[in-house]
């Protein structure tokens, strides 16, 4: 993609959703755990890029992306608390697996989301991007708004909270 290009012509704007969509998409999941919000939150910041498109440069389009998404989910949840929905983990099916395998691995998934959601939002939201996005630490810094130092404090805060909480760990 050209930087001199406008975002407002289709084919470039097709770029840019084909390019960050997924990412935008996943970051708020992130947040809220909700995949309909995520895909609402994601689409709604498509649309005010189309409608901005004028205003906004091609090389700002990411940042814009970002922060519109990340303002709608602020919004949305300014008066309630956000808990994140964990989603049962698929276990394998297969029948040479030991059943006591089995069960211990579906008790470990369940502690592991149970101490997942006990992060705060902003050491939750890191710990994803980071271990489920496999975002670096410079990207999420540039995601988020906020310096690499912040999200290594974050990201320290979040392993140190899961290592207590998991009997695994203990």
């Amino acid at each position: 993609m050209e930087k001199n290009n406008s975002v407002c012509e289709q084919h470039i704007f097709e770029q840019v959703f084909n390019t960050y969509s997924k990412g935008i998409r996943n970051f708020i999941y992130y947040k809220c755990g909700d995949p309909d919000q995520a895909d609402d939150l994601a689409q709604d910041a498509f649309v005010k890029l189309w409608n901005n498109c004028t205003k906004v440069p091609f090389e700002k389009a990411k940042s814009f992306l970002f922060t519109v998404a990340n303002n709608a989910f602020l919004n949305d949840v300014a008066h309630q608390k956000v808990k994140l929905k964990h989603q049962k983990a698929l276990v394998n099916d297969t029948d040479y697996e030991n059943p006591e395998f089995k069960y211990r691995e579906k008790e470990f998934q369940e502690e592991l989301n149970n101490a997942i959601a006990n992060l705060s939002e902003k050491q939750r939201e890191v710990f994803l991007l980071n271990r489920i996005e496999k975002k670096k630490y410079r990207e999420i810094a540039e995601m988020l708004d906020i310096s690499v130092k912040a999200v290594e404090k974050r990201m320290h805060g979040a392993l140190k909270s899961l290592r207590e909480e998991i009997t695994f760990f203990k």
